[in-house]
């Protein structure tokens, strides 16, 4: 007659039982990892879209936060070249940018090139207007202006390129009033102010932040 072993309570001789539970363990454990990594992801994402949307509504840092070297105190706005057809319109930017650099805090304007510790150099490519909307007579009720140019800062004596922005576009709309010739030239004039303004603003907040 064959003794009968009898095994301790809650041991499987053929060990089903702690194969399916180790089992199920390592499919927890894996669920578990990819949720974890779907929230990280998730969150970054999340990071890098507010910074999209700041980078396209105006970035702005507060002071202390940018990365220009500190030695760089004085600024001076040289002279923009213009290739486009709109006469004057390198003053326009150039006193833009000086406004800005007065207003921004971070640098001095300097009077001179040889007092300056850097440069804010432009060139401007052209100037293009496009018409956005029409009258039910087909004239054109809005136009829309749109300037490329190339922006450059750099430090004066060793002329490295500390920022630089090539084919920079930016645009401005306007009202045009039919029949009105010297009040339509009167809304483009003040169009180009603000997108003057507009760039400057802009180019100086890429320049402090390094993007």
């Amino acid at each position: 007659m064959k003794e009968i072993k009898e095994h301790p309570a809650g041991k499987n001789p053929l060990g089903i039982g702690a194969s399916r539970s180790s089992s199920e363990r390592e499919k927890t454990m894996k669920e578990m990892d990819c949720k974890n990594v779907c929230y990280r992801l998730g969150r970054l994402l999340i990071v890098l879209v507010l910074l999209w949307i700041n980078s396209g509504c105006g970035y702005h840092l507060v002071a202390g936060e940018d990365n220009i070297d500190p030695a760089i105190q004085k600024i001076f706005v040289d002279t923009f070249a213009n290739r486009t057809s709109e006469a004057g319109l390198e003053n326009l930017f150039r006193s833009a940018f000086m406004d800005q650099v007065l207003r921004g805090g971070r640098f001095q304007l300097a009077g001179s090139r040889d007092e300056a510790d850097a440069l804010i150099r432009g060139n401007l490519q052209s100037l293009t207007t496009s018409h956005l909307s029409y009258s039910k007579t087909d004239l054109a009720v809005e136009e829309r202006v749109t300037v490329v140019l190339d922006i450059t800062f750099e430090e004066r004596v060793s002329k490295k390129i500390l920022w630089q922005s090539r084919n920079f576009s930016y645009y401005n709309d306007y009202n045009v009033l039919s029949g009105q010739t010297s009040k339509t030239e009167a809304e483009r004039k003040s169009s180009l102010v603000k997108l003057s303004n507009d760039v400057a603003e802009r180019a100086y907040s890429l320049i402090l932040s390094g993007f």
